[in-house]
């Protein structure tokens, strides 16, 4: 103990003797106050998202030299997959990125930690950021996640492949007929496919479904939202239709297509590409050309359009270092220059006091993402909860199916009547396992 205390001695005497300032010597004996702590950190994304992430995490690590953050990182697939086996040995990293589809069934499971104390304590901020978008992480009376940003779905345009074929942009109001016309004339005239397919199915027939008033799970969870199949075989002859003119991709094209640089629209094969309004950053950074963003096809725009929290960070249950864990996100969702390294890439941040002082960084494609996801916000303020227990078994059945319709092994009318069947049962069977 005596040499310990000498030789702290001698080291503030350094820092005194050597005319130090008073700043610099209080952030040193801070600094001595604090157990080394290493956060494990996990997220899904692509390499733009995986490069800034790690500047933030130099960022904090500054800021707190005494945490030490070891990054995970890896593609949707496989980020889910390499999670699960460490969800079941309780061995999940300290903060884990989350999306609203597994948050019920892994809270269920019992893996993820309520973070409402640490909002409580303020050890997560939260002022300015309301109360609708922090019920995005909620599961009934717990908070399981925090939102890292608010998307909106969304239809990304190559403005000068489209004008090329058809001579103007969509308008912002145009409708199903107008998006049919619109991509065969692009197929016709270009010979390229008029639009790729709607990878993330269950996003954009959820879409689908909320402009005709209805949605994809019913309130309690318990079973599907609507009650006409007419729908599903609508949504899915449509894409048919397109198919069999040349104007959409087939699904052997795609399915093995991963990573933005790898797809149809980034080799203009294609004017357009449905997604999510946060991933027009990284496809705006990857073109060499002017892209647009605009709303998907409606009438029901309005109605269909609701604000998602683009993804999560919840601490694991098992997690010897919470507080730390807490303390990294209070940091990546409200401190402003972390954020004006991330300039929305993963959404619009959640904090509008984060959102004020942003100005000054954003491009004009990355304030044009800004804008269409306030101007959703604007015309219809409704933030997306989590999904049902076990509704990533429902959205895999989805897109399992849409695959056969695509590949022409089943009719949409045989795909409604087992999505019907199969999914009902999932939503109904609560006792299945997460992982």
């Amino acid at each position: 103990m005596k040499k310990w205390l000498l030789s702290t001695l001698s080291l503030v005497m350094v820092f005194v003797v050597g005319g130090c300032e008073q700043a610099k010597f209080m952030e040193f004996v801070k600094s001595t106050e604090h157990e080394e702590i290493t956060l494990k950190i996990s997220w899904w994304g692509e390499q733009p998202r995986h490069d800034y992430t790690m500047k933030v995490i130099e960022l904090f690590e500054k800021k707190y030299p005494y945490i030490h953050i070891e990054p995970d990182y890896a593609y949707w697939d496989d980020y889910w997959k390499r999670l699960a086996p460490m969800a079941v040995a309780k061995q999940l990293p300290d903060i884990i990125q989350m999306d609203l589809v597994y948050l019920k069934t892994y809270s269920e499971n019992n893996t993820l930690e309520d973070l409402s104390s640490f909002v409580e304590d303020r050890v997560i901020e939260t002022e300015g950021i309301s109360e609708d978008i922090l019920s995005g992480g909620m599961v009934e009376d717990h908070l399981y996640g925090i939102p890292l940003g608010l998307n909106a779905p969304a239809v990304i345009v190559d403005r000068e492949l489209l004008s090329s074929a058809i001579g103007s942009l969509p308008q912002t109001d145009w409708t199903w007929t107008d998006y049919e016309n619109i991509v065969t004339q692009v197929h016709d005239r270009l010979g390229i496919y008029g639009t790729n397919e709607m990878k993330s199915v269950d996003v954009f027939f959820s879409y689908f479904l909320r402009t005709q008033g209805k949605s994809l799970y019913n309130d309690s969870g318990t079973g599907l939202g609507y009650e006409d199949d007419q729908l599903f075989i609508d949504y899915f002859d449509m894409q048919i239709r397109l198919l069999e003119k040349g104007a959409f991709p087939r699904a052997d094209v795609t399915e093995k297509i991963n990573g933005i640089e790898h797809s149809l629209f980034m080799h203009k094969l294609t004017p357009m590409t449905w997604a999510y309004s946060n991933q027009y950053i990284s496809f705006s950074e990857a073109a060499e050309s002017e892209l647009d963003i605009i709303p998907p096809p409606g009438p029901g725009q309005v109605e269909g359009l609701t604000l998602k929290p683009s993804m999560l960070f919840s601490i694991s249950k098992s997690s010897k270092n919470q507080e730390a864990a807490a303390q990294f996100i209070n940091f990546f969702i409200n401190n402003i220059e972390a954020n004006k390294i991330i300039k929305g890439e993963r959404g619009v941040p959640i904090s509008s006091t984060v959102v004020d002082q942003m100005g000054d960084v954003l491009t004009e494609n990355q304030k044009r993402m800004f804008e269409y996801v306030e101007r959703v916000k604007t015309n219809h303020y409704e933030v997306e909860k989590a999904d049902p227990l076990n509704a990533f078994e429902v959205v895999n059945l989805l897109q399992d199916l849409s695959d056969q319709i695509l590949f022409k092994k089943i009719t949409p009318s045989e795909g409604a009547e087992l999505f019907r069947s199969e999914a009902n049962d999932i939503l109904k069977n609560k006792k299945r396992s997460a992982n």
